[in-house]
């Protein structure tokens, strides 16, 4: 059994679907960690956009800035906007088959977008307001998430890849399956099995494994699609008919900060509904 876990990466997307930023320490929240997926981009019909249907959202990188985000990319002025908006619209925007509250950003935001993907698009953020709640079969209450797909945050163990890895031709970066956690230490697919568990002082529960889909087959350097890894993953990572890779994972009610090297302690455990290796 592993005792040496440690938190190796920590990762946030502020904007859905957008390139990915690599912290040294997060602000823990209940929907999430700060900054994590509290914008998104929706079309005409207040749908949230995703790379699986324009992968060339890949390329569209954001900085965390002091006074705002940076939103950048190659051929166009950058992008700077403040973490909330002052006057916006308000919004009823859809995520998969949840409905909620958004907020306008801007029309300099919107007319950005629109150029860089190609087609005109909105982009929104919630607000503290804003309740989703997380799928109740899996969660409590009063849990809820931001715009991420479905949980609040999402670990992976940083064998589970270097296994895949052996079996692939040309392995692939920790980035196509956009964690906030990653942990060293464990064996391959360890996480499967973890129910409570702590990061320095922050407590969290497992939900349930990740459900895995196209998107992790988009190179998020050039937004180039292929079979990989979700083939392979396919092969020795599958039941009921879904793909598994990393944990889902549940705000715990205590600790509000996590800092790369912290302890990550397994409170319980639970059987791994999976999973042939």
């Amino acid at each position: 059994m592993a005792t040496n876990l440690h938190l190796s990466a920590i990762y946030v997307y502020p904007i859905k679907s957008l390139g990915g930023i690599r912290l040294e320490t997060a602000a823990v929240e209940a929907r999430g960690l700060a900054y994590d997926r509290r914008w998104m981009l929706v079309d005409e019909h207040n749908t949230f956009l995703t790379q699986r249907k324009y992968p060339q959202m890949a390329l569209l990188r954001v900085e965390i800035r002091p006074d705002g985000l940076r939103v950048f990319t190659s051929g166009k002025p950058d992008l700077l906007m403040p973490y909330e908006p002052q006057r916006g619209e308000e919004l009823r925007v859809t995520v998969w088959d949840d409905t909620c509250t958004a907020i306008a950003v801007s029309a300099e935001a919107d007319q950005w977008f629109s150029e860089a993907i190609g087609f005109p698009c909105r982009l929104v953020y919630m607000p503290e307001r804003s309740i989703r709640p997380v799928d109740e079969r899996y969660a409590r209450e009063d849990d809820h998430v931001s715009f991420a797909d479905a949980y609040p945050f999402l670990l992976i163990g940083e064998a589970s890849l270097n296994d895949l890895n052996v079996r692939l031709t040309e392995p692939v970066p920790m980035n196509r399956f956009r964690p906030n956690f990653v942990v060293s230490g464990s064996e391959p697919f360890a996480e499967d099995a973890w129910h409570g568990l702590r990061i320095g002082n922050s407590l969290f529960y497992g939900a349930k494994p990740c459900a895995r889909c196209i998107l992790i087959t988009i190179d998020q350097t050039t937004a180039a699609k292929g079979k990989e890894p979700l083939l392979t993953l396919a092969g020795y990572r599958s039941a009921n008919n879904k793909v598994y890779f990393g944990q889902n994972l549940l705000y715990g009610g205590e600790g509000t900060q996590v800092r790369v090297g912290d302890v990550v302690e397994v409170v319980s455990r639970r059987e791994a509904v999976l999973l042939r290796r």
